[in-house]
């Protein structure tokens, strides 16, 4: 079983049980024209995960020994800018802003 039921999980007073695991497989979702397109958009958001999971980790590591911050101290800002940066590019935003 992939999805337990909440019963399952030991239980907690009214909470929904988790849907069950359909049939099927779901398709594929779609955000571009192109499946490749797709695909390195996911391979870009794993690796961006992995990227910031890393980034945590150091900022960890900064906090305990005391080293001077490499990165923002505060997760949330960090974390928001993070994502900007990421995502800039795919709102078609140019890095450089200079004349093209």
């Amino acid at each position: 079983m992939i999805f337990p039921t909440a019963a399952a999980l030991g239980g907690t007073r009214g909470a929904p049980a988790l849907p069950a695991m359909p049939s099927a497989p779901l398709p594929e979702q779609t955000f571009f024209s192109d499946p490749a397109i797709d695909r390195l958009l996911g391979v870009t958001m794993a690796l961006a995960a992995e990227v910031y999971v890393l980034r945590d980790r150091l900022r960890a590591i900064e906090a305990r020994t005391g080293a001077p911050a490499a990165i923002e101290p505060s997760p949330d800002a960090d974390a928001a800018a993070f994502v900007a940066r990421l995502f800039a590019p795919l709102a078609g935003e140019q890095e450089a802003k200079g004349p093209l």
